[in-house]
């Protein structure tokens, strides 16, 4: 069972000022976990060597996938050496819930000046784009759907823009591995009139992929998500993570919330697309900072990873020692929402005084 996307991974050359861009800017406030610690269990994508990182994972209580903010420690981070161009191969823009695009662009506009013009995606949804600090790409999407109402303008993510070679391909993946199997718009032309990324006049193929409601403890929070797939027609992708290692700038990879990783497991190497990392292949548990789980990767038709994790527990008020062990729990049954409307006040609390 998949409850849909937990999270988007966003490597940094700055962990605390891209956090601090992300709470003025996008309202992402309340921390799940912080983590500084080695990362030893990612070697295929880390040149064989283990690498201490700082990341925290936070989210946005009006709904929505989290951030993962993610900064090497003690290696340099590696910036794409390449200007990256609309339809390279891998994650080039994260989708962001926005209650009401034209009023979000009017007060972020004022006060940020990476903001491009607000229009339409090709099944009609108001949208603008974003570029933060470092130049990663958030397209803005409206949706009006809130999940605890703290009066924002925005959520938390809701899917991703994927450059793909061979969208046939690519679609079969998402569709069948991960559940999105219905099309909400398939379109051949200029990506877009107005975003960052050169090649966006350039004809290219769009598709935008949906998924029946999900189901599982997180649904509610996480919602509905979108995996928009984007091929260019009029010239060669380049791989925006070719020759760079997991946790450089840039996206690193969509995260999705699952329950039942061994079946996970047996059912992607039976598609064709094996667990290239398993945190727990012997069943022990992960410890994720505050937090603890298994944690497993997969990879798209072009090498673009996908995160896959199963939550065993999750802090609620930590210095009370308060819990939640998902493993006690029925896996379809959702947390209720007090639950994190009080990791919500203990986390803003916490983020004030830092």
């Amino acid at each position: 069972m998949i409850s849909g996307i937990q999270q988007i991974g966003t490597g940094t050359v700055d962990f605390r000022k891209s956090w601090n861009w992300y709470i003025e800017m996008f309202g992402i406030d309340v921390k799940i976990l912080e983590d500084d610690t080695v990362a030893d269990r990612m070697l295929p994508y880390t040149g064989g060597v283990p690498h201490q990182r700082h990341a925290c994972i936070a989210v946005n209580l009006q709904g929505g996938g989290g951030f993962e903010i993610w900064q090497y420690s003690k290696r340099k981070p590696e910036p794409c050496p390449f200007t990256i161009s609309a339809g390279d191969l891998g994650i080039f823009a994260a989708k962001l819930k926005c209650r009401d695009v034209a009023a979000f662009h009017n007060i972020l506009s004022q006060k940020w000046p990476d903001c491009t013009t607000p229009e339409t995606l090709p099944d009609g949804t108001p949208c603008f784009y974003v570029k933060d600090l470092y130049g990663n790409c958030f397209q803005l999407v409206e949706r009006k759907d809130v999940f605890i109402d703290q009066k924002k303008l925005t959520g938390g993510m809701i899917g991703a823009v994927i450059g793909v070679s061979d969208m046939e391909r690519s679609i079969r993946f998402y569709r069948d591995i991960l559940g999105y199997d219905i099309i909400i718009s398939d379109t051949t032309g200029p990506f877009s009139k107005h975003f960052f990324m050169p090649g966006s006049d350039k004809n290219c193929r769009r598709v935008i992929l949906g998924a029946p409601k999900r189901k599982g403890a997180f649904a509610d929070l996480f919602g509905d998500s979108t995996i928009e797939l984007v091929q260019a027609l009029e010239s060669t992708p380049r791989k925006i993570y070719e020759g760079r290692y997991w946790g450089d700038p840039g996206f690193i990879q969509v995260c999705f919330d699952v329950t039942g990783m061994d079946n996970m497991k047996k059912f992607c190497a039976e598609k064709g697309h094996p667990f290239t990392v398993d945190s727990c292949p012997d069943g022990e548990i992960f410890d994720m900072g505050d937090a603890s789980g298994r944690f497993a990767y997969i990879e798209d038709p072009d090498g673009t990873l996908i995160e896959l994790v199963e939550t065993d527990k999750v802090p609620v008020v930590k210095k009370f020692g308060w819990f939640i062990d998902m493993r006690k729990r029925d896996p379809e049954k959702k947390l209720p929402k007090f639950l994190f409307r009080m990791m919500g006040l203990v986390s803003k609390e916490t983020i004030k005084n830092q």
